[in-house]
């Protein structure tokens, strides 16, 4: 996709961003995140407009994030405690912060969206770089499907409505596994496009990843709820630490 950049997915799906994803309850992760976070500070990759960060902070957890999109990180400042939540902006493969933190954590398969292999292994690395001893690298990702695709592309409705059609249409490159869509919105105002693009990962290669970078897996779970993680699992939250 053409033009399309670390920030792009952020500043164009910032005005809807919450309201097309209010049906997911942060609860589990948060009740998860805080048990592994101790005594804090917890570092977010990619935080966005704050929908685990804001609750975490809630429960007395000091938490940091790093984003590149600067309207994400707007949505954030303007809900209740969005201030008192330090972002760096940035590429979140640079972690680009000082000092060790006993854990940091990428939520909803957004590090799928470092769109090569060799910037997912030097997140892995610098993240490897912050973790204090024994600290956590937690990385919640799907499981990639295939059979989604049809002669290497995909299209459907996810909203069809009287005064608006939603529409997702995308296509799948196997070989640098990558996935480049667009969600189209159709109202009687015309078209709206919010563009994304993606490089997915098996999670046996996460975990060859991490290795390169000093950590090893834990712990791997089906969801948030510590699921057994099986062959059925759609996800997986994955927990590291260096070895």
């Amino acid at each position: 996709m053409k033009d399309f950049d670390s920030s792009t997915y952020g500043e164009r799906i910032a005005e809807v961003y919450d309201e097309w994803h209010a049906g997911l309850d942060p609860s589990d992760a948060v009740a998860a995140l805080a048990e592994l976070a101790g005594a804090g500070p917890v570092l977010e990759l990619a935080i966005g407009t704050g929908r685990i960060a804001l609750p975490l902070a809630e429960r007395g957890v000091e938490v940091q994030g790093i984003d590149a999109s600067e309207a994400m990180v707007a949505k954030l400042r303007e809900k209740p405690g969005g201030n008192r939540i330090p972002v760096t902006m940035g590429d979140f493969a640079d972690v680009g912060v000082a000092g060790a933190y006993p854990l940091i954590f990428i939520g909803f398969n957004t590090f799928f969206a470092l769109l090569t292999q060799e910037e997912q292994v030097r997140c892995f690395a610098n993240v490897a770089a912050r973790l204090e001893p024994g600290g956590a690298f937690v990385l919640e990702g799907f499981v990639p499907d295939l059979a989604r695709f049809d002669r290497g592309q995909r299209v459907s409705a996810i909203e069809v409505e009287l005064d608006v059609v939603r529409i997702d249409a995308s296509r799948h490159d196997p070989v640098t596994q990558r996935v480049t869509s667009q969600h189209l919105v159709l109202t009687a105002d015309g078209v709206r496009l919010y563009p994304v693009s993606l490089r997915y990962a098996w999670p046996t290669e996460l975990d060859l990843m991490a290795r390169l970078a000093g950590l090893e897996l834990a712990e791997r779970w089906g969801g948030w709820r510590k699921e057994r993680f099986t062959a059925d699992s759609g996800r997986h939250v994955s927990v590291y630490r260096r070895s």
